[in-house]
């Protein structure tokens, strides 16, 4: 089935008893030539880009909740291509492009908005950091704008530019940055994978993986054993969970990152805003909550809740910024498992065992990643090498040393990233 403001609207008159569901609910089969271990944003975007790049059609998508039900869901939105480093700079810069096209690819509405991303500085040096990395975005190919106090005053009209402690200096504006609704994206490929045959297994917890003679061979499941010739692992915060069922241990902190949303508000946020003196970004939603996150917890966990101390912090944050959201009621709070990475950058790569593969380590970039993630790690297991904008994604740079990409220059510690 086919979307459109037509057909909308015939359903409409109908009563909207014409739709049919967005795909199907298989059983799972006994094999099938790849399986991967996921049904997040992630997951199902490489089952997508299987089928449609590759032609590959024998796939199963494995979740053990129902689609969607993890960080796909669980996340503030943000979707940008403002890095530094040579490594994610060319792959994010892909990812945005790959956003740019999305619903028209997907015929699916997932509410891609480049309303513009803000990043605010607060000193000399932090202005000069921000101008290096405007000048690296556009040598990229990408868009940066260095705004100084006025040009910020201009867009931002309702921050607090007499605060002394953290005078705002200027920002660096992104304008093709913006937001996605995160269930959204799952839905739109979950269809159009569903459309190009792959079987999406939900309520198909994956509880062991086979491997014979240093070769995958297959999972094991709560609705039984599947075979399969390839295996990849695309369940983020739960990584190294399942990487140990076969036998590894990922350079992996799993860690939680709160959000939260205020009621409804008229629109008063056009952009996506970041405070460069405190880990707080915000935007408003189109149903007119603001959305907003901060720092992590800052120990180790797989409880998708967070701690009030870091609630504490992340509304300070907030109203240094903007004093007004004080006076906005937060309806929700919830917490996403982040899979935490050394240098703060992902892994896409094969492992050790042939035929099984890992895509990780996303820390705060998921989202953003999503299109690029799975395109990319479908190349690597269509064709067996690296897609060129992810090539320095490897798993050993751990093991060496070389090839590392602190973007924050924050040093070997999965917490600071």
């Amino acid at each position: 089935m086919r979307y459109s403001g037509f057909r909308v609207f015939t359903q409409g008159l109908s009563g909207n008893r014409g739709w049919r569901p967005a795909w199907r609910d298989p059983a799972p089969k006994p094999a099938y030539d790849i399986i991967i271990i996921g049904g997040g944003g992630h997951g199902l975007s490489t089952a997508y880009y299987l089928a449609k790049n590759h032609g590959l059609k024998n796939i199963a998508v494995l979740e053990k909740g129902y689609l969607g039900s993890g960080n796909i869901g669980r996340n503030t939105t943000i979707v940008r291509a403002n890095y530094f480093l040579p490594g994610n700079s060319e792959f994010y810069s892909h990812s945005l492009k790959l956003w740019e096209g999305l619903e028209s690819e997907l015929n699916y509405n997932v509410m891609h908005s480049q309303r513009g991303l803000i990043n605010l500085f607060h000193s000399d040096g932090q202005r000069d950091a921000f101008a290096r990395r405007g000048n690296a975005m556009l040598a990229q190919g990408d868009d940066a704008i260095l705004l100084d106090r006025e040009g910020v005053r201009k867009h931002l009209p309702y921050l607090d530019f007499e605060q002394t402690r953290f005078p705002i200096y200027g920002g660096l504006y992104h304008p093709r940055g913006g937001s996605a609704r995160h269930d959204a994206v799952a839905w739109g490929y979950a269809r159009g994978a569903d459309q190009r045959g792959v079987d999406l297994i939900q309520n198909c917890e994956v509880t062991g993986i086979d491997i014979e003679n240093g070769r995958v061979t297959g999972v094991q499941t709560s609705r039984g054993p599947i075979r399969a010739k390839q295996v990849a692992m695309v369940a983020a915060g739960r990584s190294g969970q399942v990487a140990a069922m076969a036998g590894m241990r990922l350079p992996i902190e799993s860690h939680i990152l709160q959000a939260f949303v205020t009621e409804g508000l008229k629109p008063v946020i056009d952009h996506v805003v970041s405070f460069g003196m405190g880990h707080f970004y915000i935007s408003q939603s189109d149903k007119g909550g603001l959305v907003f996150g901060g720092d992590l917890d800052f120990y180790a966990s797989y409880a998708a809740r967070g701690n009030l101390p870091m609630v504490e912090h992340v509304m300070e944050a907030g109203m240094t910024l903007m004093p007004m959201i004080g006076r906005a009621k937060v309806l929700r709070t919830w917490g996403g498992i982040m899979d935490m990475s050394p240098d703060g950058s992902p892994i896409i790569d094969k492992t050790d065992t042939e035929g099984l593969f890992v895509n990780c380590g996303w820390n705060y970039g998921g989202f953003k990643a999503v299109p690029a993630s799975g395109w990319c790690l479908a190349h690597l297991m269509a064709t067996g090498a690296p897609h060129p904008v992810a090539a320095r994604f490897r798993l050993d740079r751990f093991r060496t040393g070389r090839g590392l990409m602190d973007e924050e220059g924050t040093g070997s510690q999965h917490n600071l990233h």
